[in-house]
Formats: structure tokens, sequence, C-alpha cells
């Protein structure tokens, strides 16, 4: 089949949807398919190197964005629109395609797969959703609740299911936030619930063992319980309880270690300064997935953490990577969402809510006084990963969602 992924990331930039894309892209081609990829040629962070290069199978082909960056709204939005116009453009010029798969980045990509079926009505339209807006921008306080551009984002949203094809969401929870509010009552879209990943191949067992980053290997870090906490840290993630754990368990031998970015950034540097919080580590983003596993393989436990009121609108992709790397996980936010599930299921962590201090601590200072335990705990992690949360096993379930979009054609 021909088939288009269309994502303003793509790898090797360091977003989780550019890795997820390659994943997916290569994965289908692998198994026969012609895939054509439109893409950007911008970074998710200013300073991401991207390739230019096209290949035969998958194709990729990237667009011209200014490359502004994430720092404010408007250098953003400047970013979407020129990537709307330029996959818009490639849209309508590729030949008729079987399938169309649109991820969520920049939010309503996907009406540009909508103006290629309008030229070829054969095709079938897939929403890969990764974040739901407005929901996202009005829990963060960015946009009035319900106010005339929310609706008007809502009114979009519906138009756009009644086209759908199929769904694929992160979690049950966001299945049925998006279905509850715009799959129409006499045809709602086919959903599957198919969890993000990461690659198998690249996550051997054997990457455990690599070389640990060496700044771990010297002060403040050196002989530290290292919780790692991976990625952005921004509107959707709180940092209350864990600022307070930082403050309990200071000169116990525990660092809270956050390698990112993201809004929250400069406030826990604030945070950091004005408490004297010495095991508060703040690094930025590694440009190396080579990098993020030495640093995972440094670390003891891995953190995440979710508002309670984001429960289905963002699912956190770090948590594939660290239960790749066999971390158990601490998890801060509300029940439901895809890091509570896979810790209910597998049994590789905590799950707690926003303010409960005690447990929180009693997690770590437990793992640092039961290492058979928690050696049991890191195997139960990479169980999960091997489980659920791999290419080899969600790879299969996007075939089986392709094969179903045409079941019943003659």
């Amino acid at each position: 089949m021909r088939i288009t992924i269309i994502n303003q990331f793509y790898a090797p930039d360091i977003s989780p949807t550019a890795h997820l894309s390659a994943s997916l892209a290569e994965g289908l081609a692998a198994n026969g398919h012609r895939i054509t990829v439109i893409t950007s040629r911008g970074g998710y962070v200013e300073a991401s190197k991207v390739e230019t290069a096209t290949g035969e199978n998958p194709r990729i082909v990237r667009v011209w964005t200014p490359r502004l960056g994430k720092k404010t709204i408007i250098k953003r939005c400047i970013d979407y629109s020129s990537f709307y116009l330029g996959a818009a453009h490639r849209m309508v010029q590729l030949p008729p395609q079987d399938v169309i798969i649109s991820l969520t980045t920049p939010p309503y990509i996907a009406w540009t797969s909508v103006l290629h079926r309008a030229l070829h009505s054969r095709t079938k339209l897939v929403l890969w959703n990764m974040d739901c807006y407005p929901d996202a921008v009005e829990r963060a306080g960015i946009m009035k609740k319900n106010g005339a551009m929310s609706r008007f984002m809502r009114l979009l949203n519906r138009a756009l299911f009644r086209r759908l094809d199929h769904l694929i969401c992160l979690d049950h929870a966001m299945a049925g936030l998006l279905l509850n509010q715009y799959a129409s009552p006499n045809r709602p879209p086919p959903t599957s619930v198919i969890p993000n990943w990461e690659k198998a191949s690249f996550f051997t067992p054997a990457a455990t063992a690599l070389p640990a980053w060496e700044d771990a290997q010297q002060p403040p870090l050196a002989g530290q319980f290292i919780v790692l906490y991976l990625g952005n840290a921004g509107f959707g993630h709180h940092f209350g309880t864990i600022i307070e754990a930082a403050g309990r368990l200071r000169d116990r031998g525990v660092v809270f270690l956050f390698v990112g970015g993201g809004k929250a950034w400069d406030d826990l540097k604030n945070i950091r300064a004005r408490e004297g919080l010495d095991n508060l580590i703040l690094h930025g983003y590694m440009q190396n997935k080579q990098d993020t596993i030495r640093i995972m393989a440094a670390a003891d436990c891995a953190l995440i953490t979710l508002r309670d009121d984001m429960a289905g609108v963002m699912s956190p992709s770090k948590l594939h990577a660290n239960l790749a790397m066999g971390l158990p996980v601490l998890y801060v936010g509300p029940v439901g969402s895809n890091v509570d599930e896979a810790i209910q299921r597998f049994g590789c962590g905590l799950s707690v809510r926003e303010g409960d201090l005690d447990s929180v601590v009693g997690f770590i200072e437990s793992a640092m006084a039961d290492p058979d335990r928690w050696k049991a705990m890191k195997t139960a992690a990479r169980h999960a990963f091997e489980t659920a949360y791999c290419d080899e096993k969600t790879l299969p379930r996007f075939e089986r969602v392709i094969a179903s979009l045409f079941e019943h054609q003659t």
C-alpha cells in the first residue's frame, strides 16, 4: 500500500513524536508498504539538527519552516503556519495514497490529509492522536475555556472526526475524552488504543550496561540515589510534591536530576536557589539519544508527573524509554493515565496522587533500604517494556488497523 505519515518532527530530531514517526515509517516500509513522510526541516528545540536528504522507502519530504523555536507563542505559531502551508502544498501534489496517518503536531495538521482525499476519494484517513486541543491549552490557562476560539477549535474537531476512518489514542482516558466530545452518535470512528513505544533493537538488555554518563561519576551525582526526570517540564506537569520530597531527603543521599527543558524550567531554577536544594540538579536537553541512554543507565528511578486535569489530554511519552532501561517509575499524577495503567498492570513502580508526600519519600527510602525488592521492580519494568511498550508489540497493531480499513472493500 501507499501510506503517508505527516508530523512536524522526524528523526533524528529529539522529540518523541519524531522517533515514533520514524519507527512506524520504517516498520511499515520493512513490511512492503511504500511510505512517504511529510515533515519539516525544523526541530523540537532550536539546537536540533535535522537531515535534508531523502531516501527511497521511506521517502522523507521536508517542508521549509523558519525554525523560530518554541520560546514564544508567536514564534511557535509562525512555525506552525508555515508547516501547514507547506504540508498542504505537498499533500495535494502526492499521487493517490491508500492511507494517510496524521499526528497532532501541529494541531489540526490532519486537515491537510482531508485536502488529499478531496482529490482522491478512496484514501483512508487515520488520526494518531498525541495531544488534545483545545483541552490542553484551556486547562493550562492559555486559552479561555469555552471561549470563541475554543468553540471554533471544537467545531473543527467535530468536522474532522466525521471524516476519519480510524482513531488511534494513547490510553483509554484519551479515547473517552475525544469520543465523548467529537464522535457522531450515528457514526463514531473505529478506535484503537495503542500506547507509544521505543525500539527493542535500540534498547537491548546490553544497553543498561553502557558506560554511565560521565557527570554521574562526579559530585553532586556520584554515589547518590538518582531520581531522573527526563524530557519536557511543561504546563501539563506539576512538581510541588517532588520539591517537598527533595527538601525532606536533603542530605540523605538522594538527588533529583532533571534533564530537559520547558515552561517550568525557570521556576525549578528559582525554587532550587530560593530553597537551597542542592540535591535538585538541572541539565539541558541531550542532543544524542545514545547520551540519553547513558543518563538513564546512571539513574536508579524514573520520575513522571502529570497534572490531575491532564488525564486523557496528555500521555507522558517518557514512560517507555524508562521501562526499556529497567527503571522503576515514580508517578505523581491522576489515575487512568498511560503511566498509571502501566504501573497497575505490571507492578513496575508507584502511582500516587499529588500531595502524597509520605508515599513518595517512603518509596525512595524503601528502594535504598531493600536492594532485592528494588531489583525485582527493575525486572518488572523491563518486562513491561518487552510485553507492551516496544515496537515488536505495537507495530503489528498498526498493521491490523491498516488492514481493517479495507476489510469490507470489494
